[in-house]
């Protein structure tokens, strides 16, 4: 049966790159429902004492096929496997956009950008459009959107992107970081910001911005939109229209980076009372068919309360390969687990 071989792309993140293997294999499980070829088996193998994530399908993968496991997170080189060699295979990720969208922004308390792409993933392939979500524009949410690694993400894929979060700083930086790469990239674009108002109530600030991969489409109208909103994220509802999005990925509050802004205007810093409060609330938003994807501290939130709390909204957990698996370590304080589920 024919074999291929990933080769991990390097992390600064030692911890997770000794994850990282364990993760794509079973991201690649995820992978199964949308490739012609039937996945057999996925696991590692070391060649030329270099470890890669492998993957057995019943017959050779097709050019879409492999086009889909260029998207796979983590991944630096895709190969088949003949006897004791490898045959380099063309990548053709979907992303429309330079690395660099991912990669420049550092700060303390930065989520992975190949962690957010698996996650990413994990959802879209959960979702009503798995087979279609990477070449057909979607609607993108990110409820607690921090510095913006979900929103850049979603315009790599070639989403619309929407993000809400409360710290006025994150909004600031991310206004400053996006402005500065498009016009670096020389993209035609247009960019409003100003206090964000709901009946006469101020509630943070807003960016709204309008903008194309190219010249040619941006004449034409072919342009994608990137929204933030600094502002609770238990309004979310409020400022976006209901049933409007197709996925919302994000990742939770770690219980010191992240918090909402409660009735009492006082900090809540729970992770699970934050997330009690607010799923109901992305779940209005979400569209029939598609998924809500959510990173979460098991130290500060069991995985079981968290499922118990997106079905009381109405979700339907996915489990099964691809989902059941995905828990590893960040460090001492931080043990990350995701929860994909379905409305």
């Amino acid at each position: 049966m024919p074999e291929y071989a990933i080769l991990i792309l390097p992390s600064a993140n030692r911890v997770y790159t000794s994850s990282a293997p364990a993760l794509v294999s079973a991201e690649l499980s995820a992978f199964a429902s949308v490739l012609s070829a039937e996945v057999r088996d996925t696991g590692t193998r070391a060649f030329g004492g270099v470890d890669y994530v492998t993957l057995t399908t019943d017959e050779p993968l097709s050019d879409d096929d492999i086009a889909l496991v260029s998207n796979v997170s983590s991944t630096y080189a895709l190969f088949e496997i003949t006897g004791e060699l490898l045959r380099p295979l063309h990548l053709t990720p979907a992303a429309r956009f330079d690395s660099d969208l991912l990669t420049i922004q550092k700060y303390p308390g930065k989520t992975n950008e190949q962690f957010t792409q698996l996650v990413f993933n994990l959802t879209l392939l959960a979702s009503r459009w798995a087979d279609e979500g990477y070449h057909t524009p979607l609607h993108v949410l990110d409820p607690l959107c921090g510095r913006g690694t979900t929103l850049n993400q979603a315009m790599m894929y070639g989403h619309d992107a929407t993000g809400v979060e409360v710290s006025a700083k994150d909004f600031e930086a991310y206004e400053r970081f996006i402005k500065t790469w498009l016009r670096s990239k020389r993209l035609k674009h247009t960019a409003q910001s100003g206090v964000l108002r709901r009946h006469k109530t101020r509630l943070g600030q807003r960016l709204e911005i309008e903008y194309a991969a190219d010249k040619d489409d941006y004449r034409a109208g072919r342009t994608r939109s990137l929204v933030y909103y600094n502002t609770d994220t238990l309004r979310t509802d409020e400022l976006v229209r209901e049933g409007s999005v197709h996925l919302v990925v994000t990742d939770a509050p770690y219980g010191v980076q992240h918090g909402s802004r409660a009735e009492d205007d006082s900090l809540a810093r729970s992770p699970r009372d934050l997330l009690a409060a607010a799923i109901p609330g992305w779940t209005r938003v979400l569209r029939t068919g598609g998924a809500m994807g959510i990173s979460f501290n098991t130290h500060v939130l069991n995985r079981a309360e968290l499922i118990a709390t997106c079905e009381r909204a109405g979700l339907t957990v996915v489990t099964g390969p691809g989902y059941d698996d995905l828990a590893h370590r960040v460090d001492q304080s931080i043990e990350r687990d995701v929860v994909v589920a379905r409305k």
